[in-house]
């Protein structure tokens, strides 16, 4: 099985061989590690050295940080991008819920990354809240004709109709543990109805962790999200194993 993940939470720093140790008697093949700023997107390559058969890393800036980006940081991060180990730039997108950085500046630091990604030849990892409209419009846009387009739509929170529009275009999209929660009425009408195939599994670590905010969270909470959605498809943990498996090899070309 195939897993996007974060690996840099501090508290993994101690004890990471162990969690990976983890993971592969899981079952778990593959942890796509992605960036959020300049630092972290250093650390996410520097960690595909530690396991090369298992992970593999993306960089990007987060709309969170994009505010605090340099012009040197967005060179490095040009650089980055080209490096063999990166398979994917990410994470980007729009987030209206926080606002962190300007909405507007937000929007600059899409654009930049979606313009890497198109030059390198890479799919996105993209971060979408409250920013639903906006942001299936631009990546609809993104994808025109006759363009091969690979991204995902991490920590999906959208609803049915939006992972339609955005699968039938050449987008992924990927489930975290709140699919569980049934209060999550949108992402869980989408896993029930969209294809195998086009849909992936993640932790988001350190966030949305089983037992809440502060809680541990590895790879291995992946495997709760792929029940969730055996549960939600009718069908077995191991079809959308298979399923996620088929999904990770597309979104990289594979």
């Amino acid at each position: 099985m195939d897993s996007h993940c974060h690996l840099q939470d501090p508290a993994f720093d101690h004890d990471r061989g162990a969690v990976l140790a983890r993971a592969r008697a899981a079952g778990i093949a593959r942890i796509l590690v992605p960036g959020y700023d300049l630092a972290s997107s250093r650390a996410a390559v520097g960690l595909v050295g530690s396991a090369p058969d298992l992970l593999q890393a993306a960089v990007g800036v987060h709309p969170h940080h994009a505010a605090a980006a340099s012009e040197a940081q967005w060179e490095e991060l040009r650089h980055l991008v080209a490096r063999p180990e990166v398979v994917a730039v990410g994470e980007i997108g729009l987030d209206f819920f926080r606002n962190l950085s300007p909405p507007d500046v937000q929007r600059a630091a899409l654009e930049r990354q979606l313009a890497l990604a198109t030059a390198a030849g890479k799919p996105v990892l993209v971060h979408d809240r409250d920013a639903h409209a906006e942001l299936t419009t631009r990546l609809l846009e993104w994808a025109g004709p006759g363009r091969a387009v690979r991204g995902v739509l991490h920590a999906f929170s959208g609803d049915g109709a939006m992972a339609v529009r955005l699968i039938d275009a050449g987008f992924l999209v990927s489930f975290a543990l709140p699919l569980a929660f049934r209060s999550a009425t949108g992402p869980r009408a989408a896993a029930a109805a969209i294809p195998g195939g086009s849909f992936l599994v993640e932790t988001d670590a350190p966030w949305l962790a089983p037992g809440g905010a502060g809680e541990r969270n590895e790879p291995t909470t992946a495997l709760r999200v792929v029940a969730e959605l055996a549960r939600l498809r009718n069908t077995t943990p191991e079809v959308v194993a298979a399923s996620v498996r088929q999904a990770y090899d597309r979104l990289l070309g594979g």
